[in-house]
């Protein structure tokens, strides 16, 4: 896929910097931006890709190129470790400082140009609400227990430096991104395909999901078409239990399902982060985005995976 415009875009309308902007959702999104006839500037760890068109960082040694970033429309912050694998205190310090950090000193950066950004959207997670059983949530509910809800409030309240000078900050808590190209659709796919998937525990605990294309359109929306501030739930409006889940991608790819995962299993594989994110969940309603009139493609959960999967 080009990353070029079309020849018969306008002038780019917007010049937008990402960060992990080489992963699953910033690669989508990188490449939709272009395809809009919009600036893109990537946001890089490698001295090496520094440049014009794209701007140096280094959370770890609190290194950033600040002169790169002026004259930015809007900014995107997707970077940090991946929560998926086995938690150790080594990884959980890694999945929080890489959100704390990276944030921090983004946010100083922006803070302190001349012309700062109108806008910045940052990554956050459903996980800001913790287990909630079958209990509807939405922005305006409180923050859970667990180590992922105390993440995710260190790394929206790092934001709050670019909310004080003025920039129009938004916290998009996302919840399971479906796609093929990666994430958990795609761990999943292997197992199911030979038949041995099955629910995780008891699977009565909710998955709040959302399709990349619907991600990418609700971020773009978010940027340019609305006034959405603050804390933005971007998941589809119907999300569903593990067990429904895990039936509906059985009959997707024309498999059984028969095989549960019990607890113990999934602990003894995935440890703590098996009970953060395997055997709980959050029944998440995206109202913001709904009451700010986004429409999503994929609203119904058969029609994402088929479109993915099929």
């Amino acid at each position: 896929m080009s990353d070029a415009p079309p020849e018969t875009s306008d002038d780019p309308y917007h010049t937008v910097a990402i960060t992990g902007s080489s992963g699953l959702v910033g690669t989508r999104l990188r490449h939709a931006l272009r395809r809009a006839g919009h600036d893109v500037r990537r946001v890089v760890r490698s001295r090496n890709e520094a440049g014009e068109e794209n701007i140096y960082w280094s959370p770890r040694d609190g290194d950033i190129d600040i002169e790169g970033l002026e004259g930015v429309d809007a900014v995107v912050h997707l970077a940090g470790e991946n929560v998926f694998g086995r938690w150790n205190e080594a990884k959980k310090e890694r999945i929080m400082q890489s959100r704390k950090q990276g944030t921090e000193l983004l946010c100083r950066a922006l803070a302190d140009l001349d012309d700062p950004p109108a806008t910045l959207l940052s990554a956050s997670a459903v996980g800001y609400y913790g287990p909630r059983s079958d209990e509807w949530v939405d922005e305006s509910s409180d923050r859970g227990e667990g180590f992922l809800a105390e993440v995710c409030k260190a790394w929206e309240g790092a934001t709050d430096v670019a909310r004080e000078v003025g920039i129009r900050t938004m916290n998009y808590r996302i919840g399971i991104v479906l796609s093929e190209e990666g994430g958990a659709l795609s761990m999943m796919k292997t197992p199911f395909k030979l038949g041995v998937g099955g629910r995780i525990g008891s699977g009565k605990q909710y998955m709040s999901w959302i399709h990349l294309s619907d991600l990418v359109d609700a971020m773009q929306f978010g940027l340019f078409d609305s006034d959405l501030e603050g804390p933005v739930n971007a998941v589809a409006p119907h999300p569903v239990t593990n067990e429904t889940f895990t039936e509906t991608l059985g009959e997707v790819l024309s498999r059984p399902t028969l095989l549960p995962v019990p607890k113990f299993a999934a602990r003894l594989a995935f440890g703590e982060m098996a009970d953060e994110t395997l055997l709980v969940g959050q029944r998440v309603e995206p109202r913001k985005l709904r009451e700010a009139g986004f429409e999503w493609s994929f609203d119904d959960l058969q029609e994402a995976l088929i479109q993915e999967l099929a």
